[in-house]
């Protein structure tokens, strides 16, 4: 690993952090206040905050992307819908099965499709011209 890799990485935690504590507070949000479903409020806010992630992601992160902002975005959020699904059936089975806090268990899965997320859109969507 290169100290560019290194460097994407770590810009790439920062980014990851900052917007899922968004989507943490969104997923509160709707929950607490709005009395959504959890499952329903988890996708939600994956959503919303995965939207955020992939500008800040494009402009920091994978700057030296070969894919357009629309073609990449639509690729992100592909990627991304896989990662809803985990999000809310890993929220149904740790909440409703389980029993545990939905937040405990949102953070739980956020570390499993984050790394899904870094890799697939290192090596599919953004196609880093160094990505050594």
């Amino acid at each position: 690993m290169t100290i560019s890799a290194i460097k994407r990485f770590f810009k790439y935690i920062a980014i990851g952090v900052s917007t899922f504590a968004f989507d943490l507070f969104l997923l509160y949000l709707f929950t607490d206040f709005f009395t959504w479903n959890y499952i329903v409020s988890t996708g939600v806010a994956f959503t919303v905050a995965i939207s955020i992630n992939y500008f800040f992601s494009r402009h920091y992160v994978f700057h030296g992307t070969l894919t357009s902002v629309h073609k990449g975005y639509f690729a992100f959020m592909a990627i991304a819908s896989m990662g809803i699904a985990i999000a809310m059936w890993g929220m149904s089975i740790l909440v409703g099965i389980l029993h545990m806090e939905f937040l405990d268990s949102r953070v739980i899965i956020a570390a499993i499709v984050g790394i899904w997320n870094y890799i697939i859109n290192l090596y599919v969507n953004f196609r880093v011209s160094d990505k050594d």
